[in-house]
């Protein structure tokens, strides 16, 4: 009834006596609020949207996540830039050439202001293959364990480039930084903050040890290109630090500051996160000082051909596999055992050459095989489950199962990697699946 009053009024243009009686039931007003006050602007509106290829598997539009697809991660050892798997926290920074300063500062140290132009003149250039796995790669295998809060990334979380740059330690030398000073300002970390924000103001943010940053086989860069070309915004341009052999959340892109220190980076990145638990620690229980942020990564594999789409039929005789393998802290693979069973039986894998050294074996290995197929697994509607597992020069080998590497996270997850395969009975015709 009062709808159908307020209606007739407004209708007769008395909406002063309309707005005089809403009045009287007005019960507050919120602070700060003017009913003309336009929407928030996107903070991802200036994202390279137009620079991201289809062919990358989104995970989240914002901020942008995608990995690569599996067949593209064995189709060379370097990974095409625009293919490169993309893990981004934060909306991508606008950086201005003009403007852009990286600034060296804390304790043993003098400031120091560095163009990029500088970074490139002032120091020897150097080149690095190194492997970028982000630690929730295969994630979504352990969420068919239990429920995990993360992106469900697959095996394509992963990529190997050529990394152009300077070396970190040349530049801390260059701001005061010898190991003699770092020991006796009691350092321990460096930490690196980046230009991304969150709508706080706060930045991306990590660390690592002193002993990795000041090696002279820790091979760490500050790079401005990667396979050749200037970094492109979704990677970190103009400057990112490139750890090789540790995880990828340490490879702070569109960085802005290096900061030597007695204490790691206090970013939530570092404290909060990227951090693995026992299987019985849940977010009910968690205590994230009880853990070390994590560095070098455990030895993985997986396969990428063929995937999970594909079928066999019933007259096949063997499988031809292909995938990659890796290990954290510079340790080169030397093993890859495939088997077509679930694990009863296994056929060695040829590993593709690699020119690196152990203790400096940053970039994957490639690996491929022909496994001959279970004869009494073969029938219409039976399931080939295809397994590999890796074994690096310390000997370290992944895991059987998934269970036991469960952690609330989701990260580092290097259970022996298994894919299904059906089996139809279709022996004169071809399949219009992927072959095997």
């Amino acid at each position: 009834m009062m709808f159908l009053i307020f209606r007739a009024m407004y209708q007769q243009h008395n909406t002063e006596q309309v707005r005089e009686i809403l009045a009287s039931y007005r019960i507050g007003r919120l602070k700060g609020y003017r009913a003309d006050q336009s929407v928030p602007s996107d903070p991802y509106k200036s994202d390279p949207h137009q620079e991201r290829l289809p062919a990358l598997t989104v995970l989240t539009p914002k901020p942008f996540n995608a990995e690569t697809p599996n067949e593209l991660l064995v189709a060379s050892a370097k990974t095409p830039n625009d293919l490169f798997y993309v893990r981004n926290h934060l909306p991508v920074p606008e950086v201005d050439l003009q403007k852009y300063v990286l600034q060296i500062q804390g304790e043993g140290v003098k400031e120091v202001r560095l163009t990029l132009d500088e970074l490139k003149s002032k120091f020897r250039q150097h080149k690095v293959a190194a492997t970028l796995q982000c630690a929730g790669n295969r994630r979504s295998e352990l969420m068919k364990v239990k429920p995990i809060k993360g992106l469900e990334w697959r095996v394509g979380g992963i990529g190997n480039a050529e990394w152009t740059g300077v070396l970190l330690r040349d530049v801390l030398q260059f701001a005061g930084l010898t190991r003699e000073e770092a020991i006796q300002y009691g350092i321990k970390h460096i930490q690196f903050e980046g230009l991304d924000r969150d709508v706080t103001g706060t930045s991306y943010g990590a660390s690592i040890p002193i002993e990795k940053a000041l090696a002279e086989g820790g091979d760490v860069l500050l790079a401005f290109e990667m396979n050749g070309q200037p970094l492109s915004r979704d990677h970190g341009f103009p400057v990112r630090v490139i750890v090789p052999g540790v995880v990828a959340a340490r490879h702070v892109k569109w960085l802005s500051k290096i900061v030597p220190s007695r204490a790691e980076s206090d970013s939530h990145w570092q404290q909060r996160d990227y951090k693995s638990f026992s299987p019985n620690v849940d977010w009910d229980n968690v205590d994230w000082s009880s853990a070390p942020a994590m560095q070098d990564m455990p030895v993985t594999s997986a396969i990428c051909e063929p995937n999970a789409d594909a079928t066999l039929t019933s007259d096949s005789e063997d499988v031809s596999l292909k995938g990659y393998a890796w290990s954290g802290g510079g340790r080169k693979i030397i093993r890859v055992d495939v088997s077509a069973d679930g694990g009863k039986s296994w056929t060695t894998a040829d590993l593709i050459p690699s020119t690196q050294s152990d203790g400096r074996a940053w970039a994957w290995t490639h690996w491929a095989a022909s496994v001959p197929l279970p004869r009494d697994l073969l029938k219409p509607g039976q399931v080939i489950e295809l397994v590999c597992k890796a074994t690096d020069s310390a000997y370290n080998s992944q895991p059987d199962s998934l269970s036991p590497v469960w952690n609330l996270r989701g990260v580092t997850n290097n259970a022996w990697h298994r894919i299904k395969i059906p089996v139809r009975d279709d022996k004169s015709t071809s399949s219009t699946k992927p072959a095997v």
